[in-house]
């Protein structure tokens, strides 16, 4: 999957880098182009795999007579931000040799894998089949105004939160701003957990994975999501219509204000057994 990133900053970094470790193309934006370029080849390497199994990849290859250009061994590997490119795939008597073919597609796959590029908001928006919002809340407009109509009709995934979690206002929903402006599909997440979270491999607290609501109504959307939610080894949990995001929202300020005043925001709800009778939603 193709992700564009509004925003080159701790969120789009955690979340981003996981994508492309999980094999997702990424790019993200920022109004200073050598900043992101920079921001993007931290992430190229922090999510590009290594370890014996790229190596023994393009080892393979190489035993069969496989020239493999722009393919780096697994314990030298840098940054990737343009296509790794292939050539010269041939065995010994001149003919493509199947194994050698096999495991230097293998090693491109794997090089491939930790991709991150950058460009400008509205190349991040023309990029991605999936687009994520990460930016502060001052400069959402803005953003959302320089990525311009390629976000109309797009998968968006917003995971901004209010600038002051104190002063949150239900009435402004940044998830509904977000719709209105870009004319996109958009799906609230990963908004509840402090970015760190994002940064585990994976998220697990207590034997659980950590479950990520989200809430929109397109199905296309959701779908997109959920993928990208499970990709970070997390559990997708359906959070309602988009109209609800607001309440996603206001958790978030909610749960922060908790946090920030020392309590153990997760201990104040009881587990699902002990939570009393429910009927089905």
């Amino acid at each position: 999957m193709r992700i564009g990133i509004l925003g080159a900053g701790g969120m789009a970094d955690a979340l981003g880098t996981q994508w492309a470790r999980a094999g997702h193309e990424v790019m993200v934006s920022g109004r200073d182009l050598s900043r992101s370029s920079a921001q993007a080849a931290r992430m190229s390497a922090a999510a590009t795999p290594s370890g014996p199994s790229a190596d023994a990849a393009i080892s393979a290859g190489a035993a069969n007579g496989s020239d493999v250009t722009g393919v780096t061994g697994a314990s030298g590997m840098t940054g990737v931000t343009d296509v790794t490119d292939v050539t010269g795939v041939t065995g010994a008597t001149g003919m493509t040799d199947a194994t050698g073919a096999t495991a230097v597609t293998e090693a491109a796959e794997l090089a491939g894998r930790g991709r991150v590029r950058a460009g400008s908001f509205a190349e991040a928006a023309g990029f991605g089949e999936v687009v994520v919002v990460a930016v502060r809340e001052a400069g959402l407009l803005d953003t959302l105004r320089a990525a311009g109509a390629a976000l109309r009709g797009k998968v968006l995934i917003d995971v901004t939160n209010a600038a002051n979690p104190r002063e949150y206002d239900l009435t402004h929903s940044l998830a509904r701003l977000i719709g209105e402006v870009s004319g996109g599909h958009v799906v609230k997440a990963f908004n509840l957990c402090h970015v760190d979270v994002w940064r585990m491999t994976p998220p697990v607290f207590d034997g659980r994975p950590l479950a990520v609501p989200l809430c929109g109504d397109d199905p296309g959307a959701l779908a997109a999501a959920r993928t990208l939610v499970t990709d970070l080894g997390c559990t997708p949990v359906d959070g309602g219509a988009a109209e609800r995001a607001a309440l996603l929202e206001a958790t978030a300020a909610f749960m922060i204000g908790l946090w920030f005043g020392g309590a153990d925001a997760q201990a104040i709800l009881p587990p699902l057994p002990s939570s009393g009778t429910h009927q089905p939603a």
